[in-house]
């Protein structure tokens, strides 16, 4: 229920947020808006001037008398302004068979065409643009200062791969490294699809150790390297009768391992307790100089009924940021997602990267917004920026039904001075509309096969 209802709102405020800005631009051309839609398909309930709040249909002979209709439709997937005069999501051609009118969009001219059609798209990217700039502006960032890495236990992913104790790590693929958020974006995201060279000091010599990329974990519970200053994951208070109580385990109890998964950090014990739930798990804990081996059940909720402390107690930085200065920081941060994801879009064509692991579906979405809404507002509020930045770039594409599509057609009409036949522009659209379809279902069936 968490992730339907995280999931419907974040997807209601990115179409409203693109679809308004598609309005009001059509409003300030002059254009006449007949629809404002949050989803596809069958109208369920809505509001207009002139019928005032309605359920289902209005009758095929209504007339708005130019009046805006705002409804909600059947398929929450999306939605759409219907611009008097273009063919759109809508698939109404009817008054295209008449002479353009002053307040169609096929009788503007070609700056107001291109202002309407990518208004969705600048108010997508100007959501993503608030957002980062507030979390630079209002919030202080913390920077772990240490490339240092923490204790690599034997026979662990780290030590298989040439990793040693206090190796300090200098540069990742010939980039240098100050901190370890910058370690970290640079093994999982910016390097992502490419295998990993580390280039870390050993004693006094440089070493070289090479990450293949299929070695890098893509489950949070299966972590590769920790800094130093990262204390063990223990346990701060057990809930009377849950199933931890029941097991045995109390608070100061260290943990060493779930399932028989060595445990370095809180992530990784949450992670195998929720993905294990009405199974019993072997849990190894330290309570004192003693060793003790445990089983626990987590519940149907996929918990056990404690509360988990892990700290960083190395050296922090926290740095804040100017008024303007967010504004720059966040600019930058847009231009570097952008690059990131048509970076992906490559690996993918060249199939260095799976397309279900670089692309997510309402699944994944819905997932991803629950727990970042459980991590708190500001988290909440980050997957909303990445999101918009996302739907921003999709759209832009030069795809039929998408916003990059319709920018094409208009370009092309003004180039060749001449409206393309209306029978040939709903031919595309229906075209798009398939092929969006079957990617849609494609994504989705990506989606469940990662449950």
């Amino acid at each position: 229920m968490d992730y339907i209802i995280y999931f419907a709102i974040t997807i209601a405020i990115l179409v409203f947020v693109h679809e308004f800005g598609h309005f009001a631009a059509a409003k300030l051309s002059g254009m006449r808006a007949d629809i404002f839609a949050i989803g596809f398909g069958k109208r369920l309930l809505g509001w207009n001037k002139i019928s005032g709040f309605s359920f289902g249909e209005l009758p095929k002979d209504f007339d708005g008398q130019g009046h805006t209709d705002y409804r909600l439709c059947l398929l929450p997937l999306g939605g759409y302004v219907k611009i008097a005069g273009m063919v759109d999501e809508s698939f109404d051609t009817n008054s295209l068979n008449q002479p353009p009118q002053p307040y169609e969009f096929r009788s503007k001219s070609l700056p107001r065409k291109v202002f309407v059609i990518t208004a969705g798209v600048l108010m997508n990217l100007l959501l993503a643009w608030l957002i980062f700039w507030g979390a630079n502006f209002f919030q202080e960032k913390e920077y772990w200062k240490t490339t240092t890495i923490s204790e690599v236990l034997p026979g662990s992913l780290a030590d298989s791969l040439g990793f040693k104790s206090n190796d300090k790590i200098l540069s990742i693929n010939n980039s240098k490294v100050t901190n370890w958020q910058e370690v970290s974006d640079a093994i999982y995201i910016s390097t992502i699809g490419d295998d990993v060279t580390v280039e870390v000091k050993r004693n006094s010599e440089n070493i070289l150790v090479d990450i293949p990329r299929n070695k890098i974990p893509e489950q949070p519970h299966k972590i590769l390297l920790v800094p130093v200053g990262i204390t063990l994951a223990s346990i701060d208070s057990v809930i009377s009768n849950a199933p931890a109580d029941k097991a045995g385990i109390m608070p100061g109890d260290i943990l060493l391992s779930i399932d028989n998964s060595p445990i370095r950090l809180r992530q990784q014990a949450t992670e195998i307790i929720s993905s294990n739930a009405n199974k019993l798990l072997p849990i190894t804990v330290k309570r004192g100089q003693d060793t003790l081996n445990l089983s626990v059940k987590p519940g149907e909720d996929g918990t056990i009924g404690v509360f988990i402390l892990q700290s960083y107690t190395g050296p922090v930085e926290y740095k804040t940021h100017s008024f303007f200065e967010s504004f720059m920081l966040s600019w930058q941060e847009i231009t570097r997602m952008t690059e990131l994801t048509f970076k992906m879009f490559g690996k993918v064509i060249s199939g260095k990267v799976e397309f279900g692991k670089a692309f997510g579906g309402p699944i994944k979405i819905a997932q991803f917004a629950a727990k970042s809404a459980d991590s708190g507002i500001l988290s909440f509020l980050y997957f909303l920026a990445l999101l918009s930045l996302s739907l921003a770039i999709l759209n832009i594409m030069p795809f039929p039904v998408l916003d990059g599509g319709h920018l094409v057609i208009i370009l092309i009409e003004s180039i060749i001075r001449k409206e393309i036949p209306i029978k040939v522009k709903v031919a595309i659209q229906n075209v798009g509309f398939v092929l969006l379809l079957i990617l849609m279902a494609f994504i989705l069936y990506n989606d469940i096969l990662s449950i």
